[in-house]
């Protein structure tokens, strides 16, 4: 008897499938091109010509962005993010630094989740305080920054229930200011950030020195450790509830299940559902080693972020002064950028927001019971707060030494219990409307 392998059956939403389509590498290349053009776009450069430096450039990304908003009605709002960063550290003087924030205010007065897709515009070469050489910059990160006003373009033509913003920011290689002068204002506002998606250095497939050329590949990094668990030791009410959150961690098993792994795995899931010939890797760490990105803005003010990273990088482009030595060639270039690559990252960046800003918000105040011994688990949680009406949930489910969720159980109703211990598994719960868009999974916490 002929014996068949099992078959996973793949649904995509046709609204999300066509924005997807509609991801155009000339359009991310003319964006890149255009942005070496400027010369310079370190944050020290000149801000009063109208073509060399970083004054020009973020003009520019900020009229993009306008036309963008003129084919959405309106409906887009483009602003600078405006801030002077004082003397110190990477700054030789005080100076005024521009993010530029695109805007889709969501439809649903009700729904206050926010979703951010967001790049920088800044470059640098090997002398970090060289404000006028030749900065190209064309994958670290003119690569994210098109991607980010890509996906400006695609989405503002739509209304979503929830808020989008698609940011530009300033000040990355100086020391992630920009990001976390956006992150500060949105946490002293009380936005409601449900991710936020960092894109720095996602043009390149080829590897310095391996030779491995890769464009199937991205790697997502992801905190396990919430960064807001790490307190200043000056800050004794600061370091107790750290202390608190990190012993629920360690007694609970939660080490790798933070927000921001959740929506790591979510982006595995989403992305490669999606894209085609695309492999999400995951990388269990902030960022690479001892390096940082703006996602790190956002994780340590509490918010859920990741960072999507070319999987394969090329070190003679980045920070390299533009030259040629012993015939080897050196700078960030935009002949070298592989942009059918940056297409196919950007319409997994789309494919995530689109599916999470469509999705009912997340279940809310999931929990274990573990009132009884039992080698069964009993979940329960309520329904969303805001936002529309979940058609029911997925609760899922995986062995503890598994990256990945391997099962979902669909309920309607807001409880379960499944035949399996909660010793040996771990769980979420997940809510999902009739059109299958699913919300970030919620790890539940012990109730008794």
């Amino acid at each position: 008897m002929a014996v068949f392998p099992q078959t996973t059956i793949i649904k995509q939403d046709p609204q999300i499938s066509k924005m997807v389509a509609e991801v155009s590498s000339k359009n991310i290349e003319a964006t890149v091109r255009k942005l070496v053009s400027f010369k310079t776009r370190h944050t020290l450069s000149d801000t009063t010509s109208k073509t060399t430096g970083i004054g020009a450039a973020r003009n520019w990304i900020k009229a993009e962005m306008e036309k963008y908003a003129a084919a959405s009605n309106e409906r887009l709002k483009v602003e600078f993010d405006t801030f002077t960063q004082p003397a110190g550290g990477r700054f030789d003087k005080p100076t005024v630094l521009k993010n530029v924030l695109a805007v889709l205010k969501g439809t649903d007065p009700n729904d206050t989740r926010i979703y951010m897709v967001s790049g920088h515009y800044d470059s640098r070469v090997n002398d970090i305080m060289n404000a006028n050489a030749v900065e190209p910059g064309a994958v670290d990160d003119a690569s994210g920054t098109a991607l980010s006003m890509e996906l400006a373009r695609i989405m503002s033509k739509r209304s979503f229930p929830a808020t989008l913003i698609f940011m530009c920011v300033a000040g990355e290689e100086q020391g992630l200011n920009g990001s976390a002068n956006v992150a500060k204002r949105a946490k002293a506002e009380n936005w409601n950030i449900d991710a936020m998606l960092n894109n720095d250095i996602v043009g390149n497939t080829y590897g310095m020195e391996t030779g491995l050329k890769d464009n199937r590949s991205v790697r997502v990094f992801s905190e396990g450790v919430p960064s807001t668990a790490i307190a200043s030791r000056n800050d004794t009410l600061a370091a107790r509830r750290a202390g608190i959150a990190i012993n629920s961690l360690v007694g609970n098993g939660g080490e790798n299940d933070s927000p921001s792994r959740q929506l790591a795995r979510y982006t595995k899931e989403i992305g490669e559902r999606y894209v085609a010939q695309l492999d999400v890797k995951l990388i269990y760490r902030r960022d690479r080693y001892l390096r940082g990105g703006d996602q790190t803005s956002f994780l340590q003010q509490g918010f859920t972020a990741v960072r999507f990273t070319e999987m394969n990088e090329d070190f003679n482009r980045q920070h390299q002064d533009v030259r040629t030595e012993k015939g080897v060639s050196y700078g960030d270039l935009p002949d070298f950028a592989d942009y059918d690559y940056i297409q196919k990252i950007a319409r997994m960046n789309l494919s995530v927001l689109a599916n999470l800003v469509l999705a009912p918000a997340e279940p809310q105040n999931v929990g274990v019971i573990t009132s009884g011994l039992t080698n069964k688990t009993q979940l329960k949680w309520e329904v969303p707060k805001a936002g529309k009406k979940p058609a029911g949930y997925y609760v899922l489910m995986r062995e503890t030494i598994s990256p990945y969720w391997e099962k979902k159980f669909f309920v309607t109703d807001t409880q379960a219990v499944l035949d399996y211990s909660k010793d040996n598994y771990f769980f979420a719960v997940q809510a999902v409307d009739d059109l299958g868009h699913e919300s970030l999974p919620v790890v539940p916490k012990p109730v008794r």
